[in-house]
């Protein structure tokens, strides 16, 4: 790598940069989340009727057009409160614009939550699509493609096992949820809409063919890009249903050190900022904790002994910065859960991402944070659809 990359990076990531620090502008803030979080409803009953003009004709007299759209503009004030504070409605007014316009009614959660993942895929595909090597690769750390890395003519070994191969957090899932649906016996059609598109394959269907687990093994030893690593750590007996987070959890543990280890060997900016990141993650024993993070390595060994969540607490107290995050967790009404104070923690250091220039995390920080905004605005929608309003306030603010 060269000594001062800052100098290079905009010849082949200048244009992805701008575009990506273009979409986190249009991210929600705290305006637009109080106005959501005043909807009475998903969508209007009445919809406003488009506000149409003529003007006599043979003449350009646009007095009276205006005096028309005064008119048509008044009258809509006669429509019920729910038809002008929809969320729906509000939506239209920021960056997601009409992306809900050709939805049938009745509007329902989770037709937003598919169009909310529609148009994040559509974004991040496109940067994808635009991206040399090595940003190229760091994208495909957070999606699903397979390939070696060049940098500047030498190959790097993103993930040690037994060849170059990379796990990725969303084909991760899939494969899971896959597998938890051929023990179960579900059918495919009802399991492929049920995963993500950003973690989507050509071969995700062969999987659900499979009957018995020897078939599933096979299945995922031919069929899917993390074939490799199966082979390696996961055997024909691990595939039932007491194993599947076990199985979840040695995928993600193999993902992050190899995501951590990628960051690292690119240097500067993109390790400072990708590293601490993805230090937050944890996960739920020894052998599956990651080797990267303030815990490892004594921590993790104290973390794989805890039985109850008291023990846990204390193994935190020893750091400051997770010490904080229990300190502000409760179980009472009114309290955030330990979950929400690492989703606000995770929130703050995907901020400080955009911070500094020339670098690959703001990437990785955009899709974290668009993830959290779509939490956000399901997390509402629920609330709205359930007429449960006590706890619409409990979504995650970004800025």
């Amino acid at each position: 790598m060269s000594s001062f990359p800052e100098l290079y990076f905009n010849v082949d990531n200048g244009y992805l940069e701008g575009l990506v620090r273009g979409f986190k502008a249009g991210v929600l803030r705290q305006g637009d989340y109080v106005n959501l979080v005043q909807c009475e409803s998903l969508e209007a009953s009445k919809v406003r009727p488009e506000l149409q003009v003529t003007t006599p004709e043979g003449t350009d007299d646009f007095g009276v057009a205006e005096l028309e759209l005064r008119k048509q503009a008044e009258s809509f004030g006669s429509f019920p409160p729910e038809a002008r504070y929809d969320l729906k409605l509000h939506l239209q007014s920021t960056d997601y614009g009409n992306f809900l316009a050709n939805e049938a009614s009745p509007l329902t959660v989770s037709v937003i939550d598919d169009k909310l993942k529609e148009k994040m895929v559509v974004e991040f595909r496109h940067m994808r699509n635009h991206a040399y090597e090595p940003l190229a690769s760091f994208l495909d750390f957070i999606t699903a493609y397979c390939a070696e890395v060049g940098v500047e003519g030498v190959k790097i070994r993103v993930l040690v096992v037994s060849d170059f191969r990379k796990l990725y957090s969303y084909m991760i899932d899939n494969v899971i949820l896959l597998i938890t649906g051929t023990l179960h016996q579900r059918s495919i059609s009802e399991l492929v809409p049920k995963c993500h598109p950003l973690g989507s394959f050509e071969q995700m269907e062969a999987v659900n063919i499979a009957q018995t687990p020897a078939e599933l093994y096979n299945a995922i030893l031919v069929d899917t890009p993390l074939a490799a690593f199966f082979q390696d750590c996961i055997s024909e007996q691990d595939l039932d249903e007491m194993n599947i987070e076990i199985i979840r959890n040695t995928l993600y543990k193999a993902y992050l050190e190899s995501f951590y280890k990628f960051c690292k060997s690119l240097g500067g900016t993109t390790a400072d900022a990708m590293c601490p990141i993805l230090e937050l993650s944890k996960e739920d024993r020894a052998k599956l904790f990651p080797h990267c993070g303030k815990l490892y390595p004594e921590g993790l060994a104290q973390l794989a002994r805890a039985d109850d969540y008291e023990q846990v607490k204390n193994v935190a107290d020893y750091y400051p910065e997770y010490k904080l995050l229990f300190e502000g967790a409760g179980s009472n009404p009114g309290d955030k859960t330990l979950e929400d104070r690492f989703f606000e923690h995770e929130v703050k250091l995907n901020k400080l991402a955009f911070l500094n220039q020339f670098h690959f995390g703001v990437f990785y920080a955009f899709v974290k944070l668009k993830e959290q905004e779509c939490r956000n605005i399901v997390w509402i929608a629920e609330c709205i659809a359930q007429r449960h309003r006590t706890k619409i306030d409990n979504y995650i603010p970004i800025f």
